[in-house]
């Protein structure tokens, strides 16, 4: 007898995690409260780039995939991993997402079902919130009637080499005996799996990985504007320091940081130390102050560039290539290209922008989408390169644009500053 999948949230993680799941013999209904997203997955059109429409495609010829608004197809299952968004309402974790699925699964949990919940939050968050809404719902108690555990996600969106699949999946359970059952189902699912001692431990473990590139960034984006003002080039020091094969990692500078993770997770652990312990977390607090203030950098810096040039900011017309927050991925949730745009519109810049990764519907008014050809790149006063695809030719964007200010250390030349 097949198994029985339910995944709460299908977007970049959990329609991965669906499609995977497929593959290995589940039978998976992927919950979705938005209309149109269930729409397109039932009509096998994909709106994430880690699973194509062919993808989709073969998962509804097996017969082993359902998208649906309606949880009453959830009826049934075996296991249940809810993926649903966390982000942050002035600042403090809001768990409304997490609240709902909790409580529309709950009526549906059976004695020996599973519940594994994925969304970054707050340790303590699966056992103090999830948990009494699961038991109410369902009349049932964790551990004992049903089990319950934390389970990180990994994805890294537009990542060809680390994949679902072969990305070390951390599981944990709220007793032994559901820790056994979530590390057995994602045995199926992934090459490798790392069980840890507790759900707090699993749920700290997610916040310290993305507090950690959070903080190392932030170091590099100061340090690149202090160098430029002390005349120094930050990136060819940044390659000299990665040439040292012990005790250093690399990372770069750019217009600030975004997507689902870094300009949220930290927060999370900052507001968790805060709440529980009365402390300032001072590293996120910092690593938050330096990386939201990187538009306006950028924005400061394209200014200067400008008047240097004898021109204003108003009226002048800057291209802009890239507006997901990474390379060659097409999400663009918290992107500092976006702030930089909006910036620029406000300022009175004619504001165009190239970017064949981002759905145009997602995109805030006052950005005109373009092609960057050769005519786009000469006509623009400024061309800012703030996400570096690689589907952009920049030798072409080195030739033709008369101004170039560089975010991502791409071009070289004697008409191109970089950040």
């Amino acid at each position: 007898m097949r198994e029985k999948l339910v995944v709460v949230g299908q977007g970049y993680v959990g329609l991965p995690l669906a499609m995977r799941a497929v593959d290995a013999g589940f039978d998976v209904v992927g919950i979705d409260v938005d209309e149109w997203r269930v729409k397109r997955l039932n009509a096998a059109e994909s709106y994430v780039e880690d699973v194509g429409d062919d993808l989709l495609a073969a998962a509804h010829r097996s017969g082993r995939y359902l998208a649906s608004t309606d949880y009453a197809d959830a009826e049934g299952f075996d296991v249940c991993v809810i993926t649903v968004p966390t982000p942050l309402r002035e600042g403090v974790p809001d768990l409304r997402h997490i609240g709902s699925a909790g409580e529309s699964i709950a009526p549906l949990l059976r004695r020996g079902a599973t519940v594994v919940l994925e969304s970054t939050t707050y340790p303590g968050t699966t056992e103090e919130y999830l948990r009494p809404l699961l038991e109410e719902g369902s009349g049932l108690q964790a551990p004992g009637d049903f089990s319950l555990g934390y389970s990180p996600e990994r994805i890294d969106p537009g990542n060809s080499q680390w994949r679902l699949e072969n990305t070390p999946k951390v599981v944990s359970g709220i007793d032994a005996v559901s820790l056994e059952k979530i590390g057995a189902f994602y045995t199926r699912i992934v090459q490798e799996v790392v069980p840890v001692s507790s759900l707090q431990v699993a749920e700290l473990c997610k916040l310290l990985e993305n507090t950690f590139r959070h903080v190392n960034i932030a170091l590099v984006n100061e340090l690149s504007i202090f160098a430029q003002q002390l005349g120094i080039d930050v990136w060819e020091a940044i390659d000299a320091a990665s040439t040292k094969p012990f005790g250093y990692m690399r990372f770069t500078p750019g217009p600030g940081v975004g997507g689902h993770c870094l300009p949220i997770d930290p927060s999370y652990l900052s507001w968790k130390v805060k709440r529980s312990l009365g402390h300032n977390f001072r590293f996120v607090e910092l690593a938050n102050d330096i990386n939201d203030h990187m538009p306006d950098h950028v924005v400061h810096r394209l200014i200067l560039g400008l008047n240097q040039r004898s021109k204003s900011i108003r009226g002048s017309r800057v291209l802009l290539l890239g507006l997901a927050y990474k390379k060659n991925a097409g999400d663009c949730r918290e992107s500092p290209a976006i702030e930089v745009a909006r910036a620029l519109w406000k300022l009175g810049a004619d504001v165009r922008a190239a970017d064949p990764h981002v759905d145009d519907s997602l995109l805030p008014p006052g950005i005109e989408i373009v092609r960057p050809t050769g005519r786009e790149l000469a006509l623009a006063d400024a061309v800012v390169i703030l996400t570096d695809h690689d589907c952009f030719d920049y030798e072409l964007v080195e030739q033709m644009g008369a101004f170039v200010f560089d975010t991502r250390n791409r071009c070289r030349g004697p008409n191109v500053e970089c950040l």
